[in-house]
């Protein structure tokens, strides 16, 4: 049913006009603290509640607050001290709860400031110990889920006592504010940490960037003889994929077995995006064979895990498999085909497949499909129609697309369609070194060194310096990191007299590599 307005509503009788008297301690509902949108559902909850029932007050406004109405909640509240009714702790919870599962909403932070007054003013002596707990906590999660981790360590150091619940909120608020060092000093400290705890600390070093020290937590947690859930799981399989650590997934795959995890959906579509990243698709398709149920993210892992290691029709095969399954394909579906149809050069099949999305699912193109196609065009060197995809975009190209088509100037030599590229890249992110030395390189190429001097006196005069290169190897577990011109690896001597040897060999076969100086090499 369309919702009323105030003028469609019927008027509310006056005090005066009424037959029976109102109980003591109890007021009309003031209008003004209720929506026109939503008046009619918040007051047939607030008609149930009888004067001093707070149980019933307290259903009225958790429901609002569970569906995201922070705005009604609030109108709730208010009504409800207006009432004469005293919230007790579950009211309280209930509306700061709320205030952290909608965080984004703009009445978040203050609705939960101001329950946060409330407590303050109307602070029981007489509060049980769990009472306080709880609220306590309930009040640090709002404010480290709302963006104020500093609020919350405030409330969490006053917490006269603090339980494995309130530690855990506290962690997970410092991770996700990224203060992992906060976040790993208040761990050490717990008198005892739970599967939660461990949990909360891997997934925040992986959303953190610190992968290895994930992985090393996940060893302690087993040292610790806690057995993780496939939260925890998912997590460690998380810093595998980043790491492209393929011996700690195939372990963890192992421990999902033992686990009696298999089945689990969500783990197998992790796998096999692990194993897809890590270059062994033929286990990752492997996983997905056996897999009892498949979900559209479960083909989309496999379709992008084909495409990205170069198994192109194999891709194209499981596209059309997911569809004559009954799957409808989203746009990720369509990245992972389109890729596929760029690296294997098919052209005219890749148009099919972008018409395809748009005229038949009615899908609006991304900017990641945007790419796709401008990537298709390139890598067939058709660089004009590349470059007019790019001036058909909607929105404007971020760095990613064009400098898939710089890197296609590089290999066709098209000096100055990389010129007017760079420019407008340069524009974008003018601070970006990767794509002055592109451009270099280019002129490299072409044998244009006044090129290649004036690209070194800009970064010069800018401040722009090159960025290293930086790549790793997983060898027995353990992960080897090497960063180009430094040696300080412990077998750097023994690598560079193997690379030798290699250029020897290769040279014997008449191999003649060439080398292009980068754009601040002296």
């Amino acid at each position: 049913m369309a919702a009323q307005t105030l003028t469609q509503l019927p008027p509310v009788p006056s005090p005066r006009r009424r037959r029976r008297r109102p109980q003591p301690h109890t007021r009309p509902l003031p209008r003004r603290h209720l929506s026109s949108t939503t008046l009619p559902n918040l007051s047939s909850s607030i008609d149930h509640c009888s004067a001093q029932d707070v149980v019933s007050w307290t259903a009225a406004i958790a429901r609002q607050a569970r569906r995201g109405r922070l705005s009604d909640a609030a109108c709730a509240f208010g009504a409800m001290l207006s009432a004469g009714v005293n919230p007790n702790n579950v009211t309280l919870v209930a509306l700061l709860s709320a205030c952290a599962d909608f965080p984004s909403y703009p009445s978040a932070l203050p609705l939960g400031c101001a329950i946060h007054a409330q407590s303050l003013k109307r602070r029981r002596l007489d509060a049980a110990p769990e009472e306080v707990v709880v609220f306590s906590t309930a009040l640090v999660d709002m404010y480290a889920k709302c963006g104020r981790a500093d609020l919350a360590g405030v409330v969490f150091d006053r917490m006269p006592v603090k339980n494995t619940v309130s530690f855990n909120t506290m962690i997970a608020g410092y991770m996700r504010a990224g203060d992992v060092d906060h976040a790993l000093s208040w761990f050490n400290r717990m008198p005892r940490k739970d599967k939660v705890s461990w949990t909360v600390v891997i997934d925040g070093c992986v959303k953190n960037g610190l992968l290895e020290e994930a992985l090393d937590c996940f060893r302690a947690m087993q040292l610790n003889r806690i057995d993780a859930d496939y939260v925890t799981i998912l997590a460690v399989i998380a810093a595998c994929t980043s790491l492209g650590a393929l011996n700690h997934g195939l372990w963890v795959h192992r421990y999902v077995k033992n686990q009696g995890l298999s089945n689990n959906v969500r783990l197998a579509n992790s796998l096999i995006d692990m194993y897809s990243r890590c270059g062994r698709v033929d286990f990752a398709h492997q996983l997905f064979e056996r897999m009892c149920k498949r979900t559209l993210v479960s083909w989309n892992s496999i379709v992008v895990g084909f495409a990205v290691n170069g198994c192109c029709h194999e891709a194209i095969e499981h596209f059309k498999m997911m569809r004559s399954e009954g799957f409808e394909p989203d746009g990720v579906s369509f990245t992972g085909v389109l890729t596929a149809c760029s690296h294997a050069g098919l052209v005219h099949e890749g148009l099919k497949f972008y018409d395809l999305m748009r005229e038949h699912y009615k899908l609006p193109p991304r900017v990641e499909h945007y790419g796709c196609l401008v990537d298709l065009f390139s890598r067939a060197g058709r660089l004009e129609e590349a470059m007019s995809t790019i001036g058909s975009m909607p929105f404007r190209p971020n760095e990613v697309v064009l400098s898939s088509l710089l890197a296609a100037c590089r290999v066709h030599g098209d000096v100055q369609l990389a010129e007017r590229v760079t420019a407008y890249l340069l524009h974008l992110e003018p601070e970006c070194d990767s794509n002055y030395v592109l451009l270099s390189n280019i002129y490299a190429a072409d044998g244009q060194w006044d090129g290649v001097g004036a690209i070194r006196s800009k970064m010069k005069a800018i401040g722009v310096t090159k960025t290293p290169g930086c790549s790793s190897i997983e060898i027995g577990c353990e992960i080897h990191e090497f960063v180009a011109g430094n040696g300080s690896h412990p077998q750097s001597d023994d690598i560079y007299e193997m690379l030798d040897l290699l250029r020897y060999e290769l040279k014997l076969w008449g191999h003649d590599p060439k080398i292009i100086v980068g754009a601040t090499d002296d």
